[in-house]
């Protein structure tokens, strides 16, 4: 794990939310804000890869400097690239960048909890497992979440201060290439930065 910017101590609890940011949105800055009122800091992680999709549209590096723009303006958020792409891995480089001792939640909406606990990993009970070594956090999105009872124990759930299932990066994308007006899905810190990178 390569950090672009770390907050300053040690946390004992970090949440962790893994993105594309392809741009970052209202939403994600939402749920990291409200993840902090369950972790010590929260950390924006961008996954040189994904198991899931190809990185397409803007480079990382601009994605990068997007959360970067964030992050400065709040001692409690870090930045960092990963080399995983899956939550397991994430949290692992997280452990160790941490020293060990750290206790790892991994932030996501409901659709994404859905699409990690469902997941074909190619062994029966790994779910099981990897919730031995991260908790997931998890926010409403097109509905609350549900967690097989048997995971329940290891998922919790975030309450975001505001509706955002109209909001996602897919969106601003749409309606910047549609001359709609996008502004008021991407944070105030980095709208210029994304009027320079998606128009």
């Amino acid at each position: 794990m390569e950090f672009l910017h770390r907050a300053p101590g040690l946390p004992a609890h970090i949440g962790v939310l893994p993105g594309a940011f392809n741009p970052v949105t209202v939403a994600h800055l939402a749920l990291a804000h409200a993840a902090l009122t369950r972790v010590d800091q929260v950390v924006f992680v961008l996954p040189r890869t994904f198991p899931h999709k190809e990185y397409s549209g803007s480079r990382i590096e601009s994605r990068a400097a997007l959360l970067l723009a964030l992050a400065v303006g709040s001692p409690s958020f870090s930045v960092a690239c990963a080399d995983g792409g899956l939550f397991i891995e994430i949290a692992r480089e997280c452990r160790v960048a941490y020293e060990g001792s750290v206790r790892v939640s991994m932030l996501c909406g409901r659709d994404a909890a859905e699409r990690i606990v469902h997941w074909d990993y190619g062994v029966p009970g790994a779910i099981e497992k990897m919730l031995e070594e991260f908790r997931l956090l998890v926010a409403a999105r097109r509905g609350e979440y549900a967690p097989p009872p048997s995971l329940a124990h290891a998922i919790g759930r975030l309450e975001l201060d505001g509706e955002f299932d109209h909001v996602s990066s897919s969106e601003v994308r749409r309606r910047i290439s549609t001359g709609d007006d996008w502004e008021h899905l991407v944070p105030a810190a980095v709208r210029d930065r994304v009027r320079l990178l998606y128009r």
